[in-house]
């Protein structure tokens, strides 16, 4: 879950696919990138931007045939056009993926732990499948954990090792040491990985708040950084924490009635909107209607009776002003090690609405995160962004493909 979940982009569901700065182009070509994760995975419509609105986001070109997909993807990033990228996300053609409109078939995994690996003094749960190198690492946004990873894991899991993780306090981990910095979850992440005896260097995959911990983590282990996908990451600034205060409160609220055996409270919901619970702050709320009964179940359990879980995510949410300070004072560069920042112009939004417009202050924020997140390029010679409009900033359940299909290109390229 994205950190500016209440912010001017709103509740989920608050606002529609839109292409990113279209206005700022010069040109009203239409969206940018259309849906890579229909059940055929191939793109439905796409338009030209002129570079330099958005630094480094290219040409987008028309689809290209799956068939040249493997060829391209030997190529390094920097000399690949949009054409090529597309290309690299329609290769989900070979992986069998289906789209995000059926449930993510064998999920009940995440519904038990899989691996409990002792990192500075906790353990993390760790799921890790299939073999190969660079192996890819995935981290997930605030109030989320491991399951969001349920469709796309699987499918890298074909090509090479795939690891998802629960942080300190979620998921079936234990609680860890506080505060929760982006510092100390890098660090523990490292040490696991060490631990379970996963060499790097690691693909980096990092989704709204697990976008901060990736970048943190490769800013204290850049040799072991292979490349950056950053999945509609947060990006901080004024004005991205209003409403903190708030949602720590509802936070407190739902931990304590947790510590007294009490049941979840109701949370304050706005006029017309569907009534709230604490078990609506996790994912896209829970239950989840891609996910199995089991997983479900296990998750809502997790939410109406873990402690740590709510400790770890106030002690987090606290402390991303400190994350984002520690990212501004350590800058670092991976070379030409790639990174793709893959953007929605839904960010904060957890499930699209296409009956309700965005305000033009909304497009004018959505535009503004798009640039934030466009200054990630600079941290390699070798960088893309890429933009969907087809997703809510869940990419990794609206639109798996798009996630997969870039996490493919940065693998082929690395080996």
């Amino acid at each position: 879950m994205s950190s500016s979940r209440t912010g001017t982009t709103g509740e989920r569901g608050d606002a529609r696919g839109m292409g990113i700065g279209v206005e700022e182009c010069g040109q009203r070509a239409g969206p940018y990138v259309s849906s890579f994760a229909r059940a055929a995975c191939t793109v439905q419509h796409l338009a030209p931007c002129s570079q330099g609105a958005i630094p480094r986001a290219g040409n987008i070109s028309p689809v290209f045939p799956v068939s040249q997909a493997r060829r391209l993807l030997r190529k390094p990033l920097l000399e690949l056009t949009m054409k090529a990228l597309v290309a690299a996300v329609s290769a989900c053609l070979l992986l069998g993926v289906q789209g995000a409109a059926r449930a993510a078939a064998g999920d009940e995994v995440y519904a038990r732990p899989g691996q409990l690996v002792a990192a500075d003094g906790t353990r993390l749960n760790l799921y890790c499948t299939g073999r190969g190198s660079p192996a890819v690492v995935f981290d997930s946004g605030w109030e989320d954990w491991a399951p969001v990873w349920a469709i796309v894991q699987p499918e890298v899991a074909k090509f090479t090792r795939a690891c998802s993780y629960d942080r300190a306090g979620a998921g079936f981990s234990d609680a860890g040491r506080m505060p929760r910095t982006s510092v100390r979850i890098a660090d523990e992440l490292h040490s696991a990985l060490h631990q379970a005896g996963i060499r790097g260097p690691y693909i980096l995959v990092g989704h709204a708040f697990g976008g901060d911990n990736v970048r943190t983590f490769a800013a204290r282990y850049t040799s072991e950084a292979a490349g950056l996908v950053l999945v509609e990451a947060d990006v901080g600034g004024p004005g991205e924490h209003r409403g903190d205060a708030q949602r720590i409160a509802e936070l407190r609220k739902c931990r304590d009635a947790v510590a007294e055996g009490k049941p979840l409270p109701p949370l304050p919901t706005r006029p017309g909107r569907p009534p709230r619970s604490c078990a609506q702050q996790f994912f896209r709320g829970l239950p989840e209607a891609m996910w199995s009964p089991e997983l479900n179940a296990k998750l809502l359990e997790l939410a109406q009776t873990k402690v740590a879980l709510y400790d770890a995510y106030i002690s987090e949410m606290e402390q991303m002003p400190t994350d984002e300070t520690y990212l501004q004072q350590h800058r670092y560069s991976l070379g030409s090690r790639p990174i793709l920042v893959l953007s929605t112009g839904n960010h904060g939004v957890h499930t699209l609405d296409p009956a309700r417009p965005k305000s033009t202050e909304q497009q004018k924020y959505q535009e503004q995160v798009a640039r934030a997140q466009a200054g990630w390029l600079e941290l390699s010679s070798n960088s893309k962004q890429l933009f969907t409009d087809q997703s809510s900033e869940y990419i990794p359940f609206d639109e798996p493909a798009f996630v997969i299909g870039a996490i493919r290109a940065e693998y082929d390229e690395s080996r």
